[in-house]
């Protein structure tokens, strides 16, 4: 029994004997290997951690790419930007447009302008269905010649002007006074006015083979591609009277109608117009007048009649004057 005992004991000291020695030896390996690993594996393994690490730097050239990447959106934005600036030139052209665009064009050209048919006459011939205000260059020189006036109608009483060889005869005496032209209303005309399109309600008068187109106490004739305001012929006869027309007193039967510079007479086929009788006082002449300076006084002119400033019932008024060769002469 104790022998066994002691073989037992002495396989168990043998056992831990063998364990000893097996652990010696592998923490003696394990020493050696943990040795020899900085002199000739340990590089290695650090170059191993190391690539381990620059593989971590190596998201570097990732985020290189990244970058490139942020480079292309950057040249992306570039190409934005470009295409902002084709933008902004295409907003040029459309400035240039807006700068000599068919717009301006037109309207420099008329096309779609009034203020260019206005002066071409376009819009003048739309309203002038109306006779509305058409502002065109006045002529004051476009007159029919109808002669002197008529002789008074009662002897004159009182010495002639006489200047220049000419005597003046006039019933008042001279009061002279500013002259203001006077206004008959949007449908009359001063001699001389052009129009480009004629009224629908004119109508047509021929005298001593010149036809005349009338309308509303204004006369035309047909010049330039339009139509001129002239004076009166005398001998054209009308079946009403304009508006706005004043009576004049020629003599204690014969009384004449006076509108806008032009002188008519009742006859069998309703009003003729008549030259001026001498002696006859209006108080309005119309635009076209002119001052005349005959020595020391100064006369109106329209026409060819001659009109004397005078003072009557506290008006300033005009006189139609007869002139005459002076006799003393």
């Amino acid at each position: 029994m104790f022998r066994i005992n002691l073989q037992n004991n002495k396989m168990a000291a043998k056992c831990m004997l063998y364990l000893l020695f097996f652990t010696l030896t592998n923490y003696s390996l394990t020493a050696q290997l943990g040795k020899a690993q900085p002199r000739t594996g340990g590089r290695p393994a650090a170059s191993k951690s190391k690539p381990e690490f620059g593989a971590k730097k190596a998201s570097i050239p990732t985020s290189n790419a990244r970058g490139a990447n942020n480079g292309n959106s950057r040249l992306n934005t570039g190409n934005n930007v470009k295409t902002e600036g084709n933008k902004i030139n295409n907003a040029g052209n459309k400035t240039n447009n807006i700068g000599s665009g068919n717009k301006n064009t037109n309207i420099g050209s008329g096309n779609n302008s009034n203020n260019t048919n206005i002066g071409t006459g376009n819009k003048v011939n739309i309203d002038n269905s109306k006779n509305n205000n058409v502002n065109i260059n006045v002529n004051n020189s476009t007159h029919i010649n109808n002669g002197y006036p008529r002789g008074s109608y009662r002897p004159y009483t009182r010495p002639p002007y006489r200047y220049g060889g000419m005597s003046f005869y006039c019933h008042f005496g001279y009061a002279y006074h500013p002259y203001r032209p006077f206004y008959w209303g949007p449908v009359w005309h001063p001699w001389g006015f052009f129009i480009t399109a004629m009224a629908a309600t004119a109508i047509i008068i021929s005298i001593e083979n010149q036809q005349y187109h009338y309308d509303q106490g204004v006369y035309y004739v047909a010049s330039n591609g339009g139509y001129t305001v002239v004076q009166a012929p005398v001998g054209a006869t009308i079946t009403t009277l304009p508006a706005n027309t004043q009576t004049v007193v020629v003599n204690e039967t014969v009384n004449n109608y006076y509108y806008g510079g032009t002188y008519y007479e009742k006859s069998e086929k309703g009003y003729t117009v008549v030259p001026p009788t001498a002696g006859t006082i209006i108080e309005h002449l119309p635009e076209g007048a002119k001052e005349e300076k005959v020595g020391e006084q100064t006369f109106m002119k329209l026409g060819e009649v001659y009109y004397q400033p005078i003072k009557k019932d506290g008006k300033d008024m005009y006189e139609v004057v007869t002139i005459e060769k002076d006799a003393s002469n």
